[in-house]
């Protein structure tokens, strides 16, 4: 279902909210019996409890001091700001709302009913302010409200997600919890501040989408040769990337109908065909844009196929590393990646021809590698890249780092072989690993050349300093690394080496011949 859809739902369950906060409200500003009775009952033995266990009133103590209004301020402006920074305006103006609104409405309302806090013969703390409702329970709920929202809007792993929800709930249950156990707050409290921050949580999300808009919104039509009437979709899926590939075609079809696609094909990739013969009969089904949705080999497959077609690609970065989608500045949020693939502007980018010994001829849309690089996609466990993505290519970089060095030969556009020793070479056509590590800081994937680095730290600490070269892009060349750029690239090595090209594994080799072709493949990238 869409936001758009899903809005009725919200409001509705948003007034029950209300609803019984309100008549909690009610019960309690006429100091309703039976309530009050059931919240002594029910906090007399976690108080007592508390005040016999020191080690008890501790953690209680301290989990109150890290939920109070100060550190989820802080936390509140944290994360609007790396929202801010991801280009996520919206979701960082809806996480400010909420939590404002949540901490404003708990302190008005405070005051308008006026409880006083529970009565005991030693209490373990003492607060001079109004009981109802928990200001603690309110907020917190408002904050993990926020971080589920934001984690579905966000993660596409499903375990992460549900790690993420597992967690919130129990800090929910956790927070409500300590105000009964420090008898600072009675059950009908805590229910209240439950009830008070879901309702703002889903009423803001009702009222609010902190989804990005769709750029065309903001951004004049481009001029289109084919009528709006007589467009037509094609999307090449690799459906182990998506984890409800149904609501996510009922997503792209919604997106694509009011970008003006006539009509919609779909096409999903196999472990045979990596999306090869996809495109080719997207192309041949008269399409006028092709949607790539996978990780790095489903979008070198599409892109290599509708190589000189003139049909442009629209790249939805879902898998580990997505480093062609980083270096095109396409966000990795894939419903903001389905938008820039309908509505945003064409540019033609280069793409890499490459031969050697031991392999078929192929192309890269990224970089090639040899050494170092290879190894760690050799090193991947495929079973913990799924459960924790990139972070398992961090895990296999660490047990690689001291890959044995190897003699290299690099011809340059067809000039004399030059000798090195390396431990890693790459060839690349973008410059920015993950995390926007600038490897090659100056290559530019529309420019009609390559970019060779090679590394050679000699001992294990060497790749501290390497690193901070790397990050501080200096241009300094030594032994220790190595630059050349041109638009034909020879590398020989002496013995056979691990390779990968964009990520993918190739036998292991003595050689690698790459030849740039300048402005080959078409893309859509954001305007």
């Amino acid at each position: 279902m869409t936001d758009r859809e899903l809005r009725p739902a919200r409001l509705g369950w948003s007034a029950l909210c209300f609803v019984l906060f309100a008549l909690l409200a009610t019960l309690v500003k006429t100091n309703w019996s039976p309530l009050t009775d059931l919240d002594t009952r029910i906090g007399t033995w976690p108080e007592s409890f508390t005040r016999a266990h020191h080690g008890v009133y501790l953690f209680w103590h301290y989990l109150a001091l890290a939920t109070t209004t100060l550190p989820e301020a802080v936390a509140t402006a944290v994360v609007a700001v790396a929202l801010e920074a991801k280009k996520h305006r919206r979701a960082a103006i809806w996480t400010i709302v909420v939590m404002a609104s949540v901490g404003t409405a708990t302190a008005v309302i405070k005051q308008l009913v006026g409880r006083e806090r529970p009565v005991w013969d030693a209490p373990i703390e003492v607060l001079t302010s109004f009981s109802f409702p928990s200001g603690h329970s309110s907020g917190i709920v408002g904050a993990m409200g926020v971080a589920v929202v934001l984690t579905r809007m966000l993660v596409r792993r499903r375990g992460v997600r549900r790690l993420v929800f597992v967690l919130a709930g129990a800090m929910v249950v956790l927070v409500g919890a300590d105000r009964i156990f420090l008898g600072v707050h009675n059950l009908s409290d805590v229910l209240a501040g439950y009830l008070l921050g879901g309702g703002l949580v889903l009423f803001w999300l009702a009222l609010y989408d902190p989804t990005p808009r769709s750029i065309a919104l903001g951004n004049a039509p481009l001029p289109d040769a084919v009528p709006n009437q007589r467009k037509k979709l094609a999307v090449i899926l690799n459906p182990i990337k998506i984890d409800d590939a149904a609501q996510f075609r009922t997503l792209v079809e919604a997106l694509a109908t009011g970008a003006g696609f006539a009509s919609v094909g779909w096409w999903e990739t196999t472990v045979e065909d990596t999306g090869y013969g996809m495109a080719h009969e997207a192309a041949v089904s008269g399409c006028d844009l092709v949607l790539a949705i996978g990780g790095d080999g489903t979008i070198r497959a599409v892109c290599e196929e509708l190589a000189g077609t003139g049909i442009p690609v629209g790249i939805v970065p879902a898998g580990t590393g997505n480093l062609l989608a980083r270096n095109l500045a396409i966000p990795l949020y894939l419903r903001s990646a389905v938008d820039v693939g309908l509505n945003g502007q064409d540019r033609a980018i280069d793409m890499v021809q490459v031969s050697g010994d031991k392999m078929e001829d192929a192309t890269f849309m990224v970089m090639a590698g040899m050494g170092f690089d290879a190894a760690i996609m050799e090193g991947v466990n495929d079973t913990i890249k799924a459960k924790v993505g990139w972070l398992a290519y961090v895990w296999s970089a660490l047990k690689s780092l001291m890959f044995p060095a190897i003699r290299v030969e690099v011809s340059v556009d067809g000039g004399e072989f030059t000798r090195h020793r390396a431990r890693t070479l790459v060839i690349g056509n973008v410059g920015f690993l993950q995390a926007g590590m600038p490897l090659i800081p100056d290559a530019s994937i529309d420019d009609g050349q390559l970019d060779v680095v090679l590394l050679y730290p000699r001992r294990f600490l060497s790749w501290l300093p390497l690193a901070v070269r790397v990050l501080t892009r200096n241009k300094r060349t030594d032994e220790t690394i190595t630059r050349m750029t041109g638009r034909e690239v020879v590398v020989r090595t002496h013995v056979d080496a691990p390779r990968q090209l964009d990520g993918d594994l190739i036998p292991p080799g003595k050689e690698l011949r790459a030849t740039c072709v300048h402005g080959r493949v078409l893309v859509r990238v954001p305007r």
